[in-house]
């Protein structure tokens, strides 16, 4: 029978996920493979436009018929040809092009990453509410199972007489609170995996046990995070893009080399063809000299353009460091919180075993009872809840850092 029970709650423990499988399965969600796809995206245009700059080659053929012979033209005939093209020189346009590309790459690169991380992170505070929302329910389920057996030990009482019904009715109203209470608790609970569900692309079973490793707060921490580092090759991809709009003050020099077949049709049979194919070689250079100064607009709105984004980078990198700051702070902050807790719930303990066995006796209301059962339970709730909380903080200063939020989790 045992080996039944075990089978049947088998797939159960198969299906649960630890904090680091968690994570690893939203690494796949779909916001990051579309933020993949646009990175791939990107190189492969950044490929198209260095082959534009291979030299080009065409071939073409028209047929032309007039009513009007002369010797230059025939009365009908085709000419085909193929023509080789390639820029030599475009002001340095090809240079800052090329390079605005490969800004645009890594900024592309660390877009993905940095949401990668905030996934994780998304993850450990989905994961660790989860477990908050459990403890929460596991202290108000102990807390309504003691306010039952209290209530049987007082019905008990008033049915003999020796106790009045207002008593069992204020445990009774308890009662019903504490199950409210705990329905909303467990909605809360829907609500997370619903979440963690919509994040990962799965149906998740939450495992508990994993925990962030402990981190050295006197470690010389730095922001370096990736989405600052995106903002960075952002600036320096606007920078090449305004020097592009500078090419158009500079001369452009071309190559073409077209070769021709004439295949010409004379009505006239006294007019001779001189020749039926020709080779053609050019070098030409052309220069925008007067534009009203459209060039110089252009090249202004970009300059423009880059130093918006330099000023909010340098804002956005500050604001990073601050907020690195303020984590490694709550750190500290986190840990007295715990301490503090641990000491509230054997104080709220110690008042509950009191207060219960004076209760029994009679020597003090069931007011006094009923609150320090609820400080009792709520102090529980209290220390799980800050333990979890110290580990999203421990989280949160890995991921202010710049460093990988998973790598982290044990």
């Amino acid at each position: 029978m045992k080996k039944i029970h075990l089978l049947f709650f088998l797939p159960i423990f198969l299906w649960s996920q630890d904090l680091s499988e968690l994570i690893n399965i939203s690494q796949k969600n779909k916001l990051i493979q579309s933020s993949q796809e646009t990175v791939e995206s990107i190189k492969d245009e950044y490929s198209s436009v260095k082959r534009s700059y291979l030299p080009a080659v065409s071939i073409g053929t028209s047929y032309q018929n007039t009513n009007r012979e002369s010797q230059s033209m025939p009365e009908n005939g085709y000419t085909s040809y193929a023509k080789v093209g390639l820029t030599i020189y475009d002001g340095n346009k090809r240079y800052n092009l090329f390079k605005s590309y490969k800004s645009y790459i890594k900024s592309s690169k660390e877009d993905l990453s940095a949401l990668k991380n905030e996934v994780a992170l998304d993850v450990v505070n989905y994961y660790y509410q989860y477990l908050t929302l459990e403890a929460q329910k596991d202290a108000k389920q102990k807390e309504i199972e003691q306010l039952k057996s209290e209530g049987n030990r007082v019905k008990n009482f008033v049915d003999v007489g020796s106790s009045t019904t207002d008593e069992y009715d204020k445990i009774e109203s308890r009662i019903q609170s504490s199950i409210f209470d705990l329905n909303q608790i467990e909605l809360n609970i829907i609500t997370v995996l619903h979440t963690l569900e919509y994040v990962t692309g799965e149906e998740v079973s939450i495992n508990a046990g994993s925990s962030i490793k402990d981190i050295n707060i006197n470690s010389d921490f730095k922001a370096q995070r990736p989405d600052i580092k995106s903002l960075e090759y952002n600036i320096e991809k606007l920078k090449y893009d305004a020097r592009q709009e500078k090419s158009g003050y500079l001369p452009k020099i071309t190559l073409d080399n077209t070769y021709s077949y004439y295949d010409r049709n004379y009505k006239d049979n006294s007019i001779a063809m001189d020749y039926k194919d020709q080779n053609v070689f050019s070098v030409n250079l052309s220069w925008d000299i007067f534009n009203f100064n459209s060039t110089g607009k252009k090249y202004s709105a970009k300059y423009k353009e880059y130093l918006s984004k330099r000023s909010n980078y340098e804002y956005q990198k500050k604001k990073a460091d601050t907020e690195l700051k303020t984590a490694l702070k709550t750190y500290e902050i986190g840990k007295v919180k715990v301490k503090a807790a641990q000491a509230s719930l054997k104080a709220a303990t110690s008042v509950y075993d009191s207060i219960k066995s004076k209760y029994q006796n009679g020597l003090v209301d069931n007011v006094s009872f009923l609150e320090a059962l609820t400080e009792k339970y709520d102090a529980l709730s209290q220390l799980k809840s800050s333990q979890y909380d110290l580990e999203i903080n421990k989280a949160t200063i890995i991921y202010y850092s710049g460093k990988n939020v998973g790598d982290y989790v044990e």
